[in-house]
């Protein structure tokens, strides 16, 4: 009989606690879901006033972010992505998602080209051998920074944000167009929250934070390619102007995102980019760890893609 009455008050208790913990757990969730969605000036792109002295071998983050390699350790893997990625820590304490493989690189170099122009971008770097404790050493890894005083929101869709028929977005679709990025996906895109060092205000900063479906051809499955220079520095840029929207030669994702691009668009972006000198442009690839004959290679594609941007912006010129 003490036996069964002892067994009961055991369940009872156990009952007790678990729904004490329930209702705990229940009472968190809810505090998380109440807690306030961070608010800011939303903002995509700024005037790049020092276009012509940025340094596109450093990047958004410049020499007093660059990561301390005297020590990597691993955190945790990451999920999703095309790619392989890690959350590691360097040897100041600071965290980056390592990127392997071949979209590190174009991711980096493209990276470069976006935040000339004024576009806000992630803080990357390419370190060309890196070992991570307890992972391996690998070679051409994309160290993208998560500084403690950012936080990470929401991602952002092309077809409804703040800058919707904006120039500022039809510039950045050119940017897509350019470095053929046809990965173009919601899930690709973040917001940032973070205060604003000079103004003290705080933002929302909308970037694209994935760009490694780059350098390569647009297509379908099976025909797409990332960093492959031949394809990229073969394929079209655009193929006809038709009244005043340009026709590019687009065949990945969301394509419909890009019917309407017109010569003003093309001549605003287009004007930025002419700004950058030849080593700056030289220098976006560079900082990806490609080989000087690549690097030639793509500059002059990337040259070329410039040049009809503001040709076709000058001639105005009407497909038949």
């Amino acid at each position: 009989m003490l036996h069964q009455k002892s067994v009961r008050f055991v369940i009872s208790s156990l009952l007790v606690l678990a729904f004490a913990f329930a209702a705990f757990a229940q009472g968190e969730k809810e505090k998380k879901s109440k807690k306030k969605a961070p608010t800011g000036t939303a903002v995509l792109w700024r005037e790049p006033v020092d276009l012509e002295s940025r340094n596109l071998l450093l990047g958004a983050g410049g020499e007093r972010m660059k990561p301390d390699l005297r020590r990597i350790t691993f955190i945790e893997k990451k999920s999703g992505g095309y790619s392989t990625k890690y959350r590691v820590k360097d040897a100041s304490g600071n965290e980056w998602v390592a990127k392997l493989g071949k979209e590190a690189q174009p991711d980096t170099a493209s990276n470069r080209l976006v935040w000339a122009v004024g576009y806000e971008s992630e803080i990357a770097y390419l370190v060309p051998k890196l070992t991570i404790e307890g992972k391996g050493t690998f070679e051409n890894v994309r160290l993208e920074a998560r500084p403690k005083n950012i936080d990470r929101g929401d991602n952002w869709a092309w077809d409804q944000n703040p800058f919707t028929n904006k120039r500022e977005l039809q510039g950045l679709k050119v940017m897509m167009l350019l470095i053929n990025n046809w990965d173009i996906k919601d899930s690709n895109n973040v917001i940032l929250a973070a205060r604003n060092e000079t103004t003290g205000k705080n933002e929302l900063r909308y970037i694209i934070s994935d760009l490694g479906g780059s350098l390569g051809k647009t297509g379908g499955f099976f025909s797409r390619s990332r960093n492959k220079i031949n394809d990229f520095v073969k394929s079209d840029f655009i193929e006809a102007v038709k009244g005043d929207v340009i026709d590019f030669n687009y065949g990945g994702k969301s394509k419909s995102l890009f019917e309407n691009i017109t010569v003003k668009d093309a001549k605003w972006i287009g004007g930025l980019l002419a700004r950058l000198s030849d080593n700056q442009i030289k220098d976006a690839f560079r900082a990806a760890n490609y080989s000087p004959e690549e690097v030639e290679s793509l500059f002059h594609a990337v040259k070329n893609r410039i040049n009809a941007l503001n040709d076709v912006s000058a001639s105005i010129a009407t497909a038949p």
